[in-house]
Formats: structure tokens, sequence, C-alpha cells
């Protein structure tokens, strides 16, 4: 089968970003078939899993019932489920995404301090998840964009360890970060402020190259070199790369090295695999497994290397 054809061979949310992204077509076939995450496939299916709490699986961060005997972290909860219908695309001005989106607002609180959903918590990792899903689905969250400006560290990046006395940056943290900053400015326009913000987060990134330390060059962390999806809050090469892709611009020579990295690991159909995959409870698959061909991350890493020529 044509790669194309394999990757149009699959759930709506996939097949509309593969319109978008790889074929050219014309913005109405993207929009209609991108209509048909709320009513078909992975995206209807997830949104019939909210609970009559407004929650899934009956937590904010975290699902409930849960306790720390299970395996990893688990993916159920309300955040990462709405990362997920962000990701599928879902039409923020449908219908089913305002009620469900309405629900979360009226009844979802967060764990660590009773706030409610979209006015954020304390983690900067976790409150960029949170503004980029405010900013998409068309919520106030400008209190949590003023938070994370003023905490962004002297290096330009973010850290969840900052409250306990930590003063570098953490990739994994930045990135959320700034994949919500991007979504922020999207949806608002931005300010110069939130620019030069945006600016220095990048930074951080590109002075490492995606993937190494400033001090030695040494690769800081070999699973960023494997491709998950969902990424959660986690932090490889490809979704640094796809972060600079959806930023716009020209690729900045520093990435380089990344992007040839995602290209050697292009498989001889075509194709790239899904890789260290996070462990914990989930909705439903959405690939075949850890060494399989993966459409996400297939989708994903076209588009970069089309984007990076």
């Amino acid at each position: 089968m044509d790669l194309l054809d394999w990757l149009l061979d699959a759930d709506p949310a996939i097949r509309w970003q593969v319109l978008r992204d790889l074929t050219g077509a014309p913005a109405a076939d993207v929009a209609a078939e991108r209509a048909l995450v709320e009513s078909e496939g992975w995206g209807a299916r997830l949104l019939a899993l909210q609970g009559e709490d407004g929650q899934w699986d009956g937590g904010t961060y975290f699902p409930s019932p849960f306790d720390d005997s299970e395996d990893g972290q688990p993916w159920t909860a309300t955040a990462y489920s709405l990362l997920l219908l962000r990701e599928f695309g879902l039409d923020p001005r449908s219908d089913a995404a305002r009620a469900a989106v309405a629900r979360v607002a009226a009844d979802s609180r967060w764990e660590e301090g009773n706030q409610p959903f979209f006015e954020g918590e304390v983690e900067p990792c976790i409150n960029g998840m949170t503004v980029a899903l405010g900013a998409y689905f068309g919520e106030d969250v400008d209190g949590v964009v003023k938070r994370l400006l003023a905490e962004q560290l002297d290096d330009g990046g973010w850290n969840c360890e900052a409250e306990r006395g930590s003063t570098r940056s953490s990739f994994g943290t930045t990135i959320n970060v700034l994949e919500g900053l991007l979504e922020y400015s999207r949806a608002t326009g931005g300010t110069g402020e939130l620019a030069a913000a945006r600016q220095r987060g990048e930074e951080y990134l590109l002075e490492r190259g995606l993937m190494r330390r400033k001090s030695t060059g040494e690769l800081i962390n070999p699973a960023w070199l494997q491709f998950s999806y969902p990424t959660r809050w986690h932090y490889d090469v490809l979704r640094g790369l796809d972060y600079f892709r959806a930023a716009g611009g020209p690729p900045d020579p520093r990435l380089s090295e990344a992007v040839e990295h995602v290209r050697s690991k292009r498989q001889p159909d075509g194709t790239w695999l899904l890789e260290n995959s996070h462990p914990g409870r989930i909705h439903f698959p959405l690939d075949d497994g850890d060494g399989r061909p993966s459409r996400w991350n297939t989708l994903r890493a076209l588009r970069v290397l089309q984007w990076a020529g």
C-alpha cells in the first residue's frame, strides 16, 4: 500500500491532519474530515467516556480511585483526556466540545489545591497543559499565563522542581509551557512580553540542539531519541521539532542534528515506529504497539521533514 494511502486508512483524527499537512488538500476537504472527529472513531469514543461528574475517570490529573500500586502513571483522567481531544483536532466550536468543556470548567478541580480546572495549579508543566487546553477550547487562562511568565527561569526555560529550589530548567516542563504559550498566542494575538518569553524558552532548547547538555555537549537522555505517542508530559526530539514546525518560520540551523536523527529512523517501508510508550492506564490504544509502524509518528515525522526541507 502507498504510504499516503496507509496514513489515510486511519481514524479521522489522523486523516484530516494528513490531508492538511502532507497532501495540500483543499481547505473544505480538510474541514469536512476534521468534523468527523466529533462523531466517529477515537474522538467520539473519548467524548462518550466523560462521566456524569463532568470528568474523565473520576479525576482531574489522576483518576479516582487510583493508588500507586498501578504500573506507571494513569493517563485516563480529565487533563490527559482533553489533551487527546485537542491533539485529535476536535473542533472547539462544535456543540460536543463546548458541552464537554463547560462541564469540566464547572466541575473539575485540581487535586493539588482544589482550584477550578482553568485556573491551573502550582506546577508549570501542568499549567502549560492547562494554557494549551484553555486557549484551544476558548476558556480564560490569562491568570495562568501571567503566572508562567513570572516563573520563567534565568536560563530561559521552566522546571516543575523550581518550587523545591531548582534553578535550572528541564526540557519536559519547558516543552509543555512553550506549547501552551504558542496556543495562547494564536488564540489571543499575543503580546510583546509573551513573544519574548517564548523566544527565551525556544533559545533554551536551541542552545542545546534539542538533546545535549550546553556545558559538555553530551546527550542528556537516550530516551529522547525514541519517539512515543501520545507523549503525555514527556519530552523527545520529535516533539521538540514538531513544536518548532508549528511555531512557524524557517528551521534554525541548530535543529539540524535533531532533523537528521528523525530522518535516520525512517524504516525501509517509509514509516516510523512507535517507541518508548509511557506505561499506565489508558482509555484505548492509538497504535499497534512499540516496535510496530505508527501512523501518528509517521505523520509527525513527515511533516517535520517537509518543513525542514
